[in-house]
C-alpha cells in the first residue's frame, strides 16, 4: 500500500475500500495509525445485486441502476477525502452473472473506479485475513455468508487454510421454496463442508451480525457491541430456528431490522443452523471485520501487521493526551512486582498483554471534565472500537481504568462487570488499576520520577521506597493514601521506606 505522499513512513493516512457484495454495496473511510485501524466514514446501500442471478444469470436490472447511483456517490466521496488508496473489490455475484464484466466497464466509465474482482479463493482468503485482523489468535473455521456464496475457510496460529466456496446465499435459491425444503437444500449443499470440522466458526457477514443482534435481545446481554460477541452452539441454534419460523411480515417488525434483510435473515438461520450439525460446532464468535479489511492487511508491511492490534489501538488511544510517549512502558515495569501477588485472570500470557494495555490507557482520561472523568473514562475504554479483545477482557479493562481515576469498586455498570468477569478478574482489575493510580500519582505522570521509585513485594508486604535524596518528594502523604488503597486491593500490608504505614 503507496504511503502519503510527504508523509513519513508509519504516519497517520486515510484508506478507503469499497465492497460490491451479492446484496450490499459499502464504502468504508478507515484512518490508519500503524497497526490502529479506525473506522471513520461508513456508509452502505442494498442493491441487491445478485437478487436474479439463480433464475437469468445476469445481474438485477434495478439492482445495477441502485448499485450505479451508489457508486457515483461514493467515488465522489473518495475525490473529496483523496484517501492515500483505494480498494474497490467485487465478490460472488459480479463473478458469476454473464454481464458481471459488462457491469464493471460501465462503473469504470461512469464513476472511474476500477474494480477488482475476487475469485472465490481470493475472496475467502480476505475473508479470512479480516478475521486475523481483528481476532489475532483466532483458530477455527471462517464463515462469509454472502448474498450469493458461502466461504468456509479454515484459520490457526495466524495461518490461512484452503477453503471453499459454496452457493449457499439467500439469492442462490431463490424465494420460492418452503422452509423444509430449503433446509433440505441447505443441507444438501453443505456436503462439502464436512472437511471443515471445529469447534469454532467465526461469522462474517451482515444476515449473522443481525442474527446476533437478534441474540443480544433475546438474552439482555448488557454489551452491544458485535465483535467478538459470542454464542454457545445450542443458543444460536435455537435462535436461528426461531428467526426461521418467522414470516417475513412479522421480521420487518422486529426493531431495527430493515425490510431487505428480513428478506434473507431466515435463509441466513437456516445455513447457521445447518453449518452447527455438519461442523460439530461448539460456539459462534462474531467478527465485524472481513473481506474489506482483509485486503487492507494485507497490504501492510510484515512488521506493521504483526503488531497486536490491541496494544496498538490502546497506543493510539493513549497517545492522544500528549504525555510522555515513555511513560506505558515504565508504568509497566514499575507495577509488575506488585502483581505477581495476583491469581491468573485470563492467562499469564493474556494477564500480561491485559495490564500493558491498560498500561498505555493510563492518561486517557487526562482531557475529559474531572466531574465525570470516571464514568467517561469507563465508558471510552468498554465501548473502544479496538479489536483483539473479548468482551470479558473489554470489561476488565474498563474496571482497571476505573480504579486508576479513584471510580468505586461497582464501576459505573455493575451489573455487566458481574456478568461478564468472575470475582477473581474484578479483583485483579480493580488491583492493577490502583497500582496504576499510585504510580501515576506518586511521579506527577513523570517517568524520570517514577524511576526513583521503586515498589516491591516481601513477605506479605507491599514496600516502597526512593532513591537516595527522593523520599521526601515521592513517599509523602498522597503515596501514603495510594500505596494503602493499592496494598489492600492485593491483599497486601503496606510498608513506605521501612514503617509500615497505617
Amino acid at each position: 500500500m503507496p504511503d502519503v505522499p510527504g508523509s513519513a513512513p508509519g504516519a497517520p493516512r486515510d484508506v478507503a475500500a469499497i465492497d460490491i457484495g451479492s446484496n450490499s454495496i459499502r464504502l468504508v473511510l478507515y484512518r490508519l495509525e500503524g497497526r490502529a485501524i479506525w473506522t471513520v466514514f461508513n456508509e452502505k446501500v442494498l442493491a441487491g445485486l445478485g437478487r436474479d442471478l439463480t433464475r437469468t444469470g445476469r445481474l438485477a436490472v434495478d439492482g445495477v441502476e441502485q448499485a450505479l447511483i451508489a457508486l457515483k456517490r461514493f467515488a465522489a466521496v473518495l475525490e473529496g477525502v483523496q484517501p492515500s488508496h483505494a480498494f474497490v473489490a467485487a465478490t460472488a455475484a459480479v463473478r458469476e452473472a454473464e454481464d458481471g464484466a459488462d457491469f464493471c466497464a460501465r462503473v469504470a466509465a461512469e464513476t472511474g473506479l476500477q474494480v477488482q474482482v475476487l475469485s472465490g479463493e481470493e475472496e475467502a482468503r480476505r475473508a479470512a485475513l479480516g478475521v486475523l485482523a481483528g481476532i489475532p489468535d483466532a483458530a477455527g473455521i471462517v464463515g462469509d455468508l454472502g448474498g450469493s456464496s458461502l466461504e468456509l475457510v479454515p484459520i490457526s496460529e495466524g495461518n490461512v487454510g484452503r477453503g471453499v466456496t459454496l452457493p449457499l446465499g439467500p439469492f442462490s435459491l431463490g424465494d420460492t421454496l418452503s422452509l423444509e425444503v430449503r433446509r433440505s437444500e441447505i443441507a444438501s449443499r453443505l456436503g462439502p463442508a464436512s472437511d471443515f470440522r471445529a469447534d469454532t466458526l467465526y461469522a462474517v457477514g451482515g444476515a449473522w451480525r443481525t442474527l446476533a443482534q437478534a441474540h443480544m435481545s433475546l438474552t439482555g446481554y448488557p454489551l452491544h457491541i458485535l465483535h467478538q460477541y459470542q454464542m454457545g452452539a445450542a443458543e444460536a441454534r435455537e435462535t436461528a430456528r426461531l428467526i426461521a419460523r418467522q414470516s417475513r411480515e412479522s421480521l420487518e417488525k422486529w426493531p431495527g431490522l430493515t425490510k431487505k434483510r428480513a428478506e434473507t435473515l431466515p435463509h441466513a438461520s437456516l445455513v447457521l443452523e445447518g453449518l452447527i450439525d455438519r461442523l460439530g460446532l461448539k460456539r459462534i464468535v462474531l467478527s465485524a471485520w472481513g473481506v474489506r479489511e482483509g485486503l487492507l492487511y494485507d497490504a501492510l508491511d510484515p512488521e506493521t501487521a504483526a503488531a497486536d492490534p490491541l496494544l496498538a489501538g490502546c497506543t493510539a488511544l493513549g497517545a492522544r493526551q500528549g504525555v510522555s510517549p515513555a511513560l506505558p512502558g515504565v508504568l509497566n515495569a514499575w507495577i509488575a512486582p506488585m502483581l505477581e501477588a495476583l491469581p491468573v485472570s485470563f492467562s499469564p500470557g493474556r494477564d500480561a498483554v491485559l495490564t500493558d494495555a491498560a498500561c498505555r490507557l493510563a492518561d486517557i482520561g487526562a482531557r475529559l471534565h474531572p466531574d465525570h472523568r470516571i464514568e467517561l473514562a469507563f465508558d471510552q475504554v468498554l465501548r473502544a472500537p479496538v479489536p483483539g479483545q473479548t468482551h470479558a477482557e473489554r470489561a476488565w479493562l474498563a474496571m482497571a481504568i476505573n480504579a486508576r481515576y479513584g471510580g468505586p469498586g461497582a464501576t459505573p455498570s455493575p451489573e455487566l462487570v458481574r456478568r461478564l468477569l468472575t470475582d477473581e478478574q474484578r479483583r485483579s482489575a480493580r488491583a492493577v488499576g490502583l497500582a496504576i493510580r499510585m504510580a501515576c500519582d506518586l511521579s506527577g505522570r513523570s517517568p524520570q520520577l517514577l524511576a526513583n521509585a521503586n515498589a516491591d513485594v516481601r513477605g506479605g508486604r507491599l514496600i516502597l521506597s526512593a532513591a537516595d535524596g527522593y523520599a521526601d518528594v515521592l513517599l509523602g502523604e498522597q503515596t501514603r493514601k495510594r500505596g494503602k488503597a493499592a496494598a489492600e486491593a492485593l491483599g497486601l500490608k503496606l510498608e513506605i521506606d521501612g514503617r509500615t504505614a497505617t
